[in-house]
């Protein structure tokens, strides 16, 4: 069969690979606030603020008090490949940010209209860049605190196609809450606040506790459910907590994995965690938990997929362990505690004090003539 319409090989230009890298990192309004709210966390932020309007679509506002962007530098953090976070190849191998590939305020910007104002701690101004489906205009000087915002409107505007994929407003909304509930959970040092059409729906102590953002993020009952989770192997580590088996439930939507502060989806450790559970609660019933697990950068590969929820560990055995025992180990102590502890003779009270005496035969027949009597 002759084959027609044969084209010449031909290298695409830029905002058509910009548009196709927007394909692959920006699915829906939560990926543009996963890959911004990770860039503040990135550049320091101690606080974070997520403002949506329209489940996303309409207006997505990220604003940190991170360090900021040098004014000159701010037109190249929108150049395909531009960071600030790897170098050299060898970089690769131990990635200790949320972000480095460079791709994501390029394919946020080719996909909307975006507004970006920063100012570097110390200095005296702050910068203005407006960009327009990837076009920027000119650098403009900006009375702005310090930090970055990221103002992003009409997402998808220029590629009508993507827009019919969206859910609704509130199915989009939801899983932006969902994600800014997790990265406040891997990042409980930080202060999250997030206001959904004006309305304030989340906000995070940022005090360090892990508690106090799993309290604030997933509610009070979820949180008097947990025991703590703590263990170590040499170099590698795990904290957090598990419910209580009692607290089981029926899907496994509370289970939540962080793997160096990346929240992740990980099949190796949800069996770990559910094979410490196994004998412990009803058949369909699952745990939940929020762990967090620290293991050395090069045993962990994070450059398996564009969005870097999945990852690739070396030695899987031991981090499969690890997580188990610790798990068990949990367990174990809340049973112990849990377990009632005979009391020593001396303190035995028996307020019947011929109770548990003992009687010959003609010793009792006596007794019973004398209470006749």
């Amino acid at each position: 069969m002759e084959r027609t319409n044969l084209r010449k090989i031909a290298v695409l230009d830029k905002h058509t690979i910009d548009k196709i890298a927007a394909g692959e990192v920006v699915e829906r309004p939560s990926s543009v606030v996963k890959e911004l709210v990770e860039n503040s966390i990135d550049a320091g932020a101690t606080a974070v603020t997520v403002e949506i309007a329209d489940g996303g679509k309409k207006l997505i506002r990220i604003t940190d008090n991170g360090g900021g962007i040098e004014a000159s530098q701010v037109p190249t953090a929108f150049l395909s490949h531009a960071t600030s976070k790897i170098e050299k190849p060898d970089d690769l191998n131990s990635i200790h940010t949320l972000g480095f590939r460079g791709e994501a305020l390029a394919a946020i910007s080719s996909v909307s209209r975006l507004d970006i104002f920063s100012r570097e701690r110390g200095a005296l101004s702050g910068a203005k860049l407006h960009l327009e489906g990837g076009v920027p205009e000119t650098v403009e000087d900006a009375g702005c605190p310090e930090g970055t915002s990221v103002i992003v409107r009409d997402l998808f505007y220029n590629t009508p196609a993507r827009l019919k994929f969206m859910k609704r407003d509130s199915a989009e909304a939801t899983a932006i809450a969902g994600l800014v509930g997790h990265l406040a959970l891997s990042h409980p040092e930080v202060s999250f606040k997030l206001i959904k059409d004006g309305t304030q729906t989340l906000l995070t102590p940022g005090d360090g506790a892990l508690r106090s953002a799993i309290y604030a993020s997933l509610g009070r009952e979820f949180t008097l459910s947990l025991l703590e989770v703590k263990g170590a192997d040499g170099d590698m580590g795990v904290t957090g907590f598990g419910t209580s088996p009692i607290a089981s439930r029926g899907t496994r939507g509370m289970q939540t994995f962080f793997v160096n502060g990346r929240l992740v989806k990980s099949q190796l450790l949800t069996a770990a965690l559910e094979e410490a559970y196994s004998n412990r609660m009803m058949k369909g019933k699952f745990p939940g938990c929020v762990l967090l697990v620290e293991l050395p950068r090069d045993m962990v590969d994070v450059n398996v997929h564009p969005a870097k929820t999945i990852v690739k560990f070396v030695g899987e055995k031991r981090v499969f362990d690890l997580v188990y025992h610790a798990v068990m180990a949990a367990l174990d102590k809340r049973e112990e505690d849990e377990r009632p502890q005979p009391k020593p003779a001396s303190q035995v009270q028996n307020p019947r004090g011929d109770f548990f005496a003992n009687m010959t035969s003609q010793q009792y027949r006596e007794s019973q003539r004398a209470a006749e009597k």
